[in-house]
């Protein structure tokens, strides 16, 4: 049986979860989250926890067990106290701003890159350090969006120039051998 799958969930005070059948609906102060798992997957709501179990032992059901508690878990932690994702821009004269909403990107290009949040999710940046923090009660969508703006200037291995995750090393290369005198 899967560990991770085992384990029960605590649910907050301020969590309320409904379950349908197979369609789980979670409230909180953060947000409110919804989705449909298996039906090879019972979930069961007892004394302030819930409950992940398999019906079956096949391979498939197997795998979707742990999955399905690591989800449900993200989904109640995300509506009681949220997500946060750092990154941070390195380069000589890369920048982020703010504009209402929007993330702005100075990352070397022509052009500055324009980010709109999704729903549920915020930005907060500080400008001294170039650091950007993306907030939200979604893991999933927290994630994607932080991946999708490395994508726009990957950190290179020569310089260190790029942006990327809060904390996150980078392996450095040597540059081109000088040429040997003759």
């Amino acid at each position: 049986m899967s560990r991770i799958g085992k384990l029960p969930i605590r649910i907050p005070d301020s969590v309320q979860v409904d379950i349908n059948g197979s369609e789980v609906a979670v409230k909180g102060p953060k947000g409110e989250m919804k989705r449909q798992f298996s039906p090879e997957i019972s979930i069961t709501q007892e004394d302030g926890q819930l409950l992940v179990k398999r019906n079956s032992d096949l391979a498939p059901v197997r795998a979707l067990h742990g999955t399905t508690r690591a989800i449900l878990s993200n989904m109640v932690t995300g509506v009681s106290t949220g997500f946060t994702t750092e990154l941070e821009v390195d380069g000589v004269g890369y920048r982020v701003e703010m504009e209402g909403e929007k993330l702005v990107l100075f990352v070397g290009y022509s052009h500055p890159f324009k980010i709109d949040p999704p729903k549920g999710v915020n930005f907060e940046i500080d400008s001294k350090t170039r650091l950007v923090k993306i907030n939200g009660s979604d893991k999933e969508v927290i994630g994607q969006l932080a991946n999708d703006i490395i994508k726009i200037r990957p950190p290179e291995p020569y310089l260190g120039k790029g942006i990327r995750y809060k904390g996150q090393k980078i392996r450095r290369k040597a540059g081109k051998a000088g040429k040997a005198k003759s």
